[in-house]
């Protein structure tokens, strides 16, 4: 079965628009800090690669696994709450140290 362009566009804007979901029916998640830490450290073999504070109250930490490449954003408030804000595969790092910073003057 041959498949127009057109019909291929309009499926594919039709499947894509299903994936589209309101803030308010999006399914959040989040969890306790030491129980998202331990599913990360246990199933994935992730460890805290870098981290900063985002704001007063919250805090934004990259984990990863460099042998496997899977990697982890998570952030955390001060009560504790942890959500996964990305994750994905083929992570790689570089040496802070040989990178330079600043704007010379």
């Amino acid at each position: 079965m041959k498949i127009s362009r057109t019909n291929f566009g309009m499926a594919l804007a039709l499947a894509s628009a299903g994936l589209v979901v309101a803030p308010a029916q999006a399914q959040t998640n989040c969890g306790l800090r030491d129980i998202v830490v331990k599913r990360l450290e246990s199933g994935y073999g992730e460890g805290l690669a870098a981290g900063g504070l985002h704001s007063d109250s919250q805090v934004l930490e990259v984990w990863a696994a460099p042998k496997t490449g899977t990697w982890t954003v998570l952030i955390t408030s001060a009560d504790g709450r942890t959500c996964v804000l990305a994750s994905g595969t083929d992570w790689h790092q570089k040496d802070l140290a040989l990178i330079q910073l600043g704007v010379p003057g």
